[in-house]
């Protein structure tokens, strides 16, 4: 009897703390990325909390993983792109864009390439994702160049790895990569071309769904204050996160220990010219049928502050 007793003490114990244990706040996926450095010093260093929110940061290795779990309801925002954005909107899911991000994105020319700028990338192998900001990206650089981008020859390499090992082996010319990939290449004797900073070009963006616009909107205002003061301390000092780079982004060494910081900004909407830029590539590409009837951007969240 004494025995049964302490059971159903147990089972309801477990229960009672089961059912008084409080779901975070947000969910927001992430990568290993740059521009998830500040959603981990807001994390790690009690900001999110300071602004009376708990936030659950869900690590994906792909965009597809991440899509996914939008589509299905288990993420109320994400680290994105304008793109992905776009093409969510067009697929059924409304998300909605809150503010940039601050990654890098890059073309880099192998180490035994010829190519010294991206105006040579004419008639040459260019390793990257098709239609994928990546993409984007290359059909940008190569405009400014004043490339025609049909005569450049794509070669499709979707895994990121093998990107940088035919890069790095001579297999391609150049090829188009995120952070920490083109540190990761310029350490091993590859040239970055250009990047998204040198462009200007506000790819990266972070994005949550109308749900959770709609059901959370104090908690995402609180979460971007705490983004902010998260990037003001890494601007303020950017050495002191390099640690972060490799411990818990889980750069390589070498890449963590070159990495150039960029210069997080204060959230804000991207310009209506970043907007139409990529929403023209994908008509263009066919990836899009026609621009979205509602708006893709959402200023409440950044109001007031």
């Amino acid at each position: 009897m004494r025995h049964n007793l302490m059971l159903v003490t147990a089972l309801l114990l477990a229960v009672c703390c089961v059912g008084g244990a409080s779901a975070a706040d947000l969910s927001v996926g992430v990568f290993a990325d740059a521009d998830s450095l500040p959603l981990y010093v807001a994390q790690q260093e009690g900001l999110f909390a300071r602004e009376g929110i708990s936030v659950d940061l869900v690590r994906f290795a792909s965009a597809v993983e991440r899509d996914a779990a939008l589509q299905a309801g288990r993420l109320d925002g994400a680290i994105t792109d304008v793109l992905a954005v776009y093409l969510s909107q067009a697929g059924g899911t409304q998300l909605l864009i809150t503010s940039h991000s601050d990654g890098r994105y890059g073309l880099v020319a192998a180490p035994s390439s010829p190519v010294r700028n991206t105006a040579d990338l004419k008639g040459r192998k260019v390793g990257l994702s098709l239609n994928t900001v990546i993409h984007y990206v290359v059909d940008t650089s190569l405009a400014d160049a004043g490339v025609d981008t049909t005569k450049v020859q794509l070669v499709p390499v979707p895994k990121m790895p093998v990107r940088l090992e035919m890069l790095l082996a001579g297999q391609v010319d150049a090829a188009a990569m995120p952070e920490p990939f083109l540190t990761a290449a310029a350490i091993r004797g590859a040239r970055i071309l250009v990047t998204t900073d040198d462009t200007g070009m506000d790819a990266g963006v972070i994005a949550f769904t109308a749900k959770a616009l709609s059901t959370s909107l104090p908690a995402i205002k609180a979460f971007h204050k705490a983004l902010w003061l998260a990037g003001q301390r890494i601007n303020a000092d950017p050495e002191r996160y390099r640690p972060m780079l490799s411990g818990t982004l889980g750069f390589p060494e070498e890449a963590a220990a070159k990495f150039r910081f960029p210069r997080y900004r204060k959230p804000s909407l991207p310009t209506s010219a970043s907007l139409d830029a990529a929403a023209n590539w994908l008509l263009t590409k066919g990836l899009l049928k026609a621009r979205p009837s509602s708006p893709i951007t959402d200023d409440r969240p950044l109001a007031g502050w």
